[in-house]
């Protein structure tokens, strides 16, 4: 871990962070994902309440913070991760001035953003101490995140899951690390422990790891979803723009189980995003299940625990093969 990250950053055993997933992520993936030493996160929107209802987000923000300081108290040398909330940004979201205030009374630690890149967001979680991590599927799109105050980023390459990126891992982090020298997570296919340090070896701080967690027992996903993706490869993988107007990618059996044809699917339209309810198609995060490429290396839903073990099994195995090679190459 680099000495000259933020000390938010510097905590977790591994260096990996769970993606937020919409839906998907709530407090016991985020728990758990913590406690197994890496940095859990979830999406503001997730926590939905019903009109007139206290504000969903505030108990379960309540709720983490107090399972992981029961934990770091009992387990004192292997102290959980800290967290991040995902905040969607985009002018769609009628939520984002109430779920910001909550989160700066909770000093959350870490932010992720996402969908457009606002100072007065950025602004909001300096106020509390809390660091900023943009999303980015481009050069371009870093650089403004950037300029407007973000403190580092996540670069989503080809192969993401969810509203995933079109550019190499291998292209996408040189640019930004041509200039950019702050915190950087790589998000893109990252399922095993190789493909962890080999984002390492590109230049990131951390691998952005999402889909493996959905075959989780705390994820928040129907057995049919993780039985998908436990059965899958990166040839089920279909993009479409249809399900939220931004391009993403989806399993391709789901969408053919929700009654289209993936090989036919229309364009969306990017001016009908409205995530303060979810998509502007009620069913399709019901019944369309967005994934990753990586998925071929999931063969079993497991604890989290189990899955963060086997990462962190396979990174160590993969850094000592290196480090031999390296050595040889260089005698």
């Amino acid at each position: 871990m680099r000495d000259n990250l933020p000390a938010a950053l510097r905590l977790p055993r591994l260096p990996m962070i769970a993606a937020p997933l919409f839906l998907i992520s709530g407090p016991e993936l985020v728990i758990a994902q913590c406690k197994a030493g890496i940095i859990g996160s979830f999406p503001a929107l997730n926590a939905r309440e019903e009109a007139g209802e206290p504000p969903l987000l505030d108990q379960w923000l309540t709720h983490i913070a107090d399972e992981l300081d029961r934990h770091n108290q009992a387990n004192p040398d292997t102290p959980a991760a800290p967290f991040a909330v995902n905040q969607i940004v985009h002018r769609s979201n009628t939520r984002l001035e109430r779920d910001l205030e909550i989160c700066v009374h909770h000093k959350v630690p870490i932010w992720i953003t996402s969908l457009g890149a606002r100072v007065e967001v950025n602004e909001a979680a300096h106020s509390c101490g809390a660091i900023v991590l943009h999303d980015v599927i481009n050069n371009r799109f870093a650089r403004k995140a950037i300029a407007k105050g973000a403190d580092g980023l996540v670069a989503v390459a080809a192969g993401a899951g969810g509203h995933a990126g079109f550019q190499s891992p291998f292209a996408l982090t040189r640019e930004i690390r041509a200039w950019f020298d702050g915190p950087l997570a790589l998000s893109g296919a990252i399922a095993t422990g190789e493909a962890l340090l080999a984002a390492r070896a590109l230049g990131a701080d951390f691998g952005y790891m999402g889909s493996p967690f959905i075959a989780t027992n705390e994820a928040n996903a129907q057995n049919t979803y993780k039985q998908m993706i436990v059965e899958g490869t990166a040839e089920d993988i279909i993009t479409s723009s249809l399900f939220t107007g931004v391009s993403g990618n989806y399993l391709k059996s789901s969408v053919t189980a929700a009654g289209m044809d993936p090989e036919n699917l229309e364009t969306g339209d990017s001016s009908s995003m409205n995530f303060s309810g979810g998509s502007s198609k009620p069913k399709a995060w019901k019944e369309v299940w967005g994934s990753g490429q990586g998925i071929g290396a999931v063969h079993e839903i497991c604890d989290v625990a189990t899955l963060v073990e086997r990462i962190k099994r396979e990174y160590k195995v993969a850094g000592t093969k290196m480090a031999l090679e390296m050595k040889s190459l260089y005698r």
